[in-house]
């Protein structure tokens, strides 16, 4: 599940990985999709809590138990996958993305969580259309997790998922509020605030759909809204390791995209901050985990 952190800009927009925000150069290779699929997994690992909230609001919409049929859209690594698995116990899932390596990950991740006879993955491009077949047709409920803005046509897309939808199934579609953050506010001097705007000018220019009136398009492609709610998660120090690795990673890919819309100063400020002398956020004791997703419930309009 997506829903999470940064939104990769560099990243094929099906695909609706969300993060490495303002990656947008030259990093498309193997080295590049181990370092999101990292993220990815620890962004599960660290916000497992948050994440479990949010399932356990979608699950309450189904009181009758009648989801069986899930597919995943943008699934990454998996956590939505394997969320929702726990969520909805009689349920399949059929994990859809455009990147076949990720989708390997995430078979190996349900498989080491005995979940693997439950989870079928189907590697897609959606913004070529919607692919045929059984295993995304008669769906009980779809999750969407910050991929709707990766999309070129979302509108089209959510057409598409209300046609997949069996008539009383639910959409489930999560999007970004704000970044992930984690260097105390106003601290480095505003730096972080300072990177977040460089990420929204970044992400003008290669993701014109972050930020739609997401209501307004589920009504427009004939999904009714039931319910919409604002997640916010704040973990404070003392944070566990896996929470300073996420940190690192994500300021890594923070530097890595926006080097070339930041003052050098901030650049410099960043490799401090990645480094391993005394302001390295592996030796910090006040880092925290800020963020905030808005998921929306939507049924076809019958």
């Amino acid at each position: 599940m997506h829903t999470h952190g940064h939104p990769d800009t560099g990243h094929a927009r099906s695909h609706g990985h969300d993060h490495g925000h303002g990656h947008g150069h030259g990093q498309h290779g193997h080295e590049h999709q181990e370092g999101l699929a990292e993220l990815l997994e620890l962004d599960a690992e660290v916000l497992h809590d948050f994440h479990d909230g949010i399932f356990g609001w979608v699950r309450s919409h189904d009181p009758s138990g009648r989801v069986r049929r899930i597919a995943d859209i943008g699934a990454g690594t998996g956590a939505g996958t394997l969320g929702l698995l726990a969520r909805f116990p009689g349920a399949t899932v059929t994990a859809v993305d455009a990147d076949e390596a990720m989708l390997h990950r995430l078979a190996g991740n349900a498989a080491a969580r005995g979940a693997g006879e439950r989870v079928r993955t189907l590697r897609a491009d959606l913004d070529a259309g919607w692919p045929a077949g059984p295993d995304l047709d008669g769906l009980d409920l779809v999750w969407a997790a910050n991929s709707m803005h990766h999309m070129a046509d979302p509108a089209r897309v959510l057409a598409d998922i209300r046609a997949a939808l069996v008539p009383d199934g639910l959409l489930a579609m999560a999007e970004l509020d704000s970044f992930a953050r984690f260097l105390p506010e106003g601290a480095e001097g505003g730096l972080e605030e300072r990177c977040h705007a460089a990420m929204a000018r970044r992400r003008e220019q290669d993701m014109p759909h972050m930020g739609d009136d997401w209501a307004a398009t589920l009504a427009g492609a004939g999904l009714k809204v039931e319910a919409e709610r604002r997640f916010e998660v704040a973990l404070r120090a003392p944070l566990p390791q896996a929470a300073t690795r996420y940190a690192h990673a994500s300021l890594s890919r923070t530097r890595q995209g926006l080097a070339d819309l930041l003052d050098p100063a901030d650049v410099a400020a960043l490799d401090e901050l990645l480094g391993d002398g005394p302001r390295s956020v592996r030796r910090r004791a006040d880092l925290t985990v800020r963020a905030a997703r808005t998921v929306w419930i939507a049924r076809p309009v019958s």
